[in-house]
């Protein structure tokens, strides 16, 4: 029978993270320290808010970028972080934030493009830049830097085919946060080498120790070649929701609406009114922040008391990513270890990329018991490996 398959489908493959969890359910009394969402049920205001924009009417169709009235709303929340941006042109709203990656990609990127990804990182950029047509082209990130990308390695990496530079601050798997400096450092590679910017700020609300965010949107000379990000999964409990959103300029904003009306019409009408109460109030960010912080601070001192692993302290996202070279066994083998011998769910850092080697990425995103309990196992299991 013949091949119906395409050649761009057929590179897709599984993500390493999906393939774990798939393993995992095979085990008895887990604790999964490698999923990346919220371990909270979104707000019960956030709820209701859906629940009233259903009772009046708002259960058709919106407007391809979304209903105006909640992009407005966007475009203030988005003000606060320098991302001005136009609701009417500049704006729309998608089927999470992965939506919004996966069609400014696409609308951006041509064959032979050169896309610069910080290695390690979330990986999912790879493919959806492969099938976009464009090769990644990884930055090595270093623990020394605080797994921080740095302007001059950008600026190594950049040929005449480099098109497209894909930032994430705060940071999946690392934590890492961009100071102002660095972005600005990096915006002036942007501009001189003429980059687009991608950048992903879906943990933009989850940082502490005082840190603010900052999008390198604001930065002079940078609106015109970035398009932001977002999201409401992690900030506001909502994954399940899959309501996102692009700030860019409106060339390309303009074409998103399109190929948007094309995929998949437009977000869902009530997930866009929960989005705008969201955005409005801030429902619940600043004690989810709170309990964050709590977490991040027992995991990384369960961690650092654990013989052959060190684990910097994060300033963003929901992550740490514990070096555990010392140990002598890949990331692939010690969270099999883990899994297999603890129940406990981590994340190989070679799954983000060949610089993830040595690491683990693990999830605070998780009840204090929880944590403690799998920071017991895994001390358990690995000093029963040393044994």
């Amino acid at each position: 029978m013949k091949d119906f398959l395409s050649e761009r489908a057929k590179q897709l493959q599984q993500g390493s993270i999906r393939a774990f969890f798939d393993k995992a359910k095979g085990y008895k009394n887990v604790i999964n320290m490698g999923i990346g969402e919220p371990d909270a049920d979104t707000p019960e205001p956030i709820i209701e808010a859906a629940y009233r924009a259903m009772l009046e009417g708002k259960t058709h169709y919106s407007a391809n970028a979304g209903d105006i009235e909640v992009r407005e709303q966007v475009a203030a929340y988005a003000a606060k972080y320098g991302a001005v941006a136009d609701p009417v042109s500049e704006i729309i709203l998608t089927m999470g934030g992965m939506g919004a990656l996966a069609m400014s990609l696409l609308c951006t990127v041509e064959p032979g493009d050169e896309v610069l990804v910080q290695d390690p990182q979330w990986l999912n950029y790879l493919s959806q830049i492969r099938f976009a047509g464009g090769t990644p082209v990884a930055v090595p990130v270093s623990e020394g830097n605080r797994f921080s990308i740095a302007a001059p390695d950008i600026e190594a990496k950049i040929t005449k085919r480099t098109k497209v530079l894909m930032l994430n601050s705060p940071n999946n798997p690392t934590g890492a946060v961009l100071s102002q400096k660095e972005l600005e450092d990096i915006a002036h590679v942007a501009q001189k080498h003429n980059l687009l910017v991608i950048s992903d700020e879906v943990y933009c609300e989850m940082l502490y120790d005082g840190l603010t965010h900052h999008s390198i949107a604001s930065i002079p000379g940078m609106k015109e070649r970035t398009v932001v990000i977002n999201s409401c999964s992690k900030s506001f409990a909502m994954t399940g929701w899959r309501i996102g959103f692009a700030a860019g300029p409106k060339e390309i904003v303009k074409k998103m609406t399109v190929l948007q009306e094309n995929l998949v019409a437009c977000a869902p009408l009530p997930a866009q009114f929960a989005a705008k109460y969201a955005m409005e109030t801030m429902c619940e960010v600043e004690a989810m922040r709170g309990a964050y912080t709590k977490r991040r601070d027992m995991m990384v001192d369960g961690l650092n008391a654990i013989d052959g692993v060190k684990c910097l302290r994060p300033s963003g996202a929901f992550y740490v990513f514990p070096n555990i070279m010392a140990l002598g066994k890949t990331s692939q083998e010690l969270a099999g270890k883990l899994l297999e011998q603890a129940q406990v769910v981590t994340i190989p850092g070679s799954a983000f990329g060949d610089h993830g080697e040595g690491y683990l990425r693990i999830a605070y995103a998780n009840s204090e018991a929880n944590i403690l309990e799998g920071i017991r196992r895994i001390k358990a299991c690995l000093s029963g490996m040393r044994g």
